[in-house]
């Protein structure tokens, strides 16, 4: 799906997952035939502009006067940005993607900017992750060390590997 950046108006190509799709087909439906170049989202609301009551695309603008009314409404405080925070936090957690998609995807210009804001570890995972570790390690340490192969002397591999224990 192509996004027109905010900033630097700069368009870009990023992958959607198929429901984003249906979704899509859901909109486009009752907005009826849009022009190639036209924008995918617009709002429900029609105004006049001149040449009579038409949908106008969802914009920046459109869009923080959504949230103002869900804010006002919900009695919150949520911004496009904290959207997109929540979104970038749940991407860089995700083990299928790489720090390079998460940066990609935002549109970052440097990865250390993605790395610095987004790689914040829930300390319970950290903790969860140690104590694996540490109870892998254990099991690693109750098992007998493999044979010594077909060839090979133990007191020389224990010279190699400084003398581990048998």
């Amino acid at each position: 799906m192509r996004v027109r950046r905010k900033g630097s108006d700069a368009e870009q190509w990023l992958p959607a997952s198929p429901e984003a799709f249906i979704w899509l087909r859901l909109c486009l439906a009752e907005l009826g035939l849009l022009n190639p170049n036209d924008p995918i989202w617009w709002t429900l609301r029609r105004r006049d502009h001149g040449n009579g009551l038409r949908h106008q695309p969802m914009n920046y603008d459109a869009l923080r006067a959504v949230l103002r009314r869900v804010n006002a409404l919900l009695g919150t405080n949520y911004t496009m940005h904290d959207l997109r925070h929540t979104a970038a936090l749940r991407m860089s957690r995700d083990e299928s993607l790489s720090l390079r998609d998460v940066q990609t995807i935002l549109g970052h210009a440097h990865l250390s900017t993605t790395a610095d804001i987004y790689l914040i570890e829930d300390e319970a995972r950290v903790i969860r992750r140690v104590a694996e570790h540490l109870a892998a390690r254990e099991l690693r340490a109750q098992q007998p060390p493999p044979p010594v192969a077909v060839g090979y002397h133990a007191t020389d591999l224990d010279v190699l590997f400084g003398g581990l224990p048998r």
